[in-house]
């Protein structure tokens, strides 16, 4: 196991390198200019700005115009010998370090992300199992149905009919925003405030989700349930709940466990568009506020930071295949 792991590491060390590169020369390549933005801003306001102080705000960030090859491969290596020590920069639109940036907002979606994975789970699991052991029944149209929904709408469209409805309409939550800033809560009541902001962006993530995971669950167990081991166990006599809950759904885990290696990630990534749609001052909506102001280093890092989160994905996802099915053998 530990042999496995090392060489596991030592293929996630390869592939993080790979990525940074590919990272670093495609945001070089982006066409939005941070430095000509901060340029028109400030003469906006009346104020002039000189052609040397320009060259030397395009030296200042590393993004001189005319650098050659080797100039802008020393700048990777720089910001690479950065990475290793967790040193992603200073962000140009915040002014602060990117890790700080990052862990000032990655708290907000993570608890979004984390609620609305959990009761993902515990729906969409159940409903993809009774779907595929009553197969053309009711239920399973329900289920059906229900899979459409999630997988059709698009986020900002479903994101804004809830709003719409159960926030400006009924006024029962909060249509934006994290927490009342005009109210001092403490305690209890701040959790409830909290509850009602955040309740119609859950909701929205989880409609939205259960689709696919609730239409991988039949297909996985429609698959299992017509398997020679499946027949044998019921024509040994064994309960139905038996066969579907130790000998099916067991087997229905392991493609669900490769799926589970995006959810690492999709924790601490953001939902961008829900977000934006709620106002939430989550990670997702400063990455794209980032992205659209060309903040180069936040946007370096904060890829490196969701590609680290998908390599470890993926290998917690191996290490689960062994505990789920024990034929699996990690050497």
């Amino acid at each position: 196991m530990l042999k496995y792991i090392a060489k596991r590491i030592g293929y996630a060390l390869v592939v993080l390198l790979g990525v940074s590169l590919i990272i670093y020369f495609l945001t070089r390549l982006m066409p939005i200019d941070f430095v000509k933005d901060k340029v028109t801003q400030v003469q906006t306001s009346g104020a002039t700005v000189s052609a040397e102080m320009v060259e030397a705000m395009y030296a200042s960030y590393g993004l001189e115009e005319d650098a050659g090859f080797l100039q802008i491969l020393q700048g990777y290596l720089n910001w690479l010998a950065d990475l290793v020590r967790f040193d992603l920069g200073t962000s140009f639109k915040y002014g602060i370090p990117v890790t700080e940036k990052i862990a000032m907002h990655m708290g907000t979606s993570f608890i979004i992300a984390l609620i609305a994975a959990v009761f993902e789970f515990m729906i969409a699991i159940p409903l993809g199992i009774t779907a595929a052991t009553h197969q053309y029944s009711l239920r399973d149209y329900i289920v059906t149905i229900l899979v459409m929904v999630g997988i059709s709408l698009p986020a900002f469209f479903f994101g804004n009919i809830l709003k719409s409805w159960l926030a400006l309409d009924l006024g029962w939550f909060f249509p934006s925003g994290i927490r009342d800033a005009t109210k001092d809560y403490t305690g209890f009541p701040l959790l409830i405030d909290y509850f009602r902001h955040v309740f119609i962006p859950i909701l929205t993530v989880v409609i939205l989700s259960i689709g696919s995971r609730m239409r991988m669950t039949r297909t996985n167990m429609l698959e299992v349930l017509n398997s020679d081991y499946i027949r044998t166990a019921r024509a040994k006599g064994l309960k139905e709940k038996v066969v579907i809950n130790k000998h099916a759904f067991r087997n229905t885990l392991i493609p669900l466990v490769t799926s589970m290696a995006g959810l690492l990630p999709s924790l601490f990534s953001g939902a961008i568009i829900t977000e934006q749609v709620f106002n939430l001052p989550g990670i997702g909506n400063i990455a794209l506020e980032a992205m659209n102001a060309g903040d180069i280093p936040f946007i370096m890092g904060y890829n490196m930071f969701l590609a680290v989160l998908s390599v470890l994905g993926v290998l917690l996802a191996d290490l689960m295949y062994g505990i789920v099915d024990p034929r699996v053998k990690l050497e």
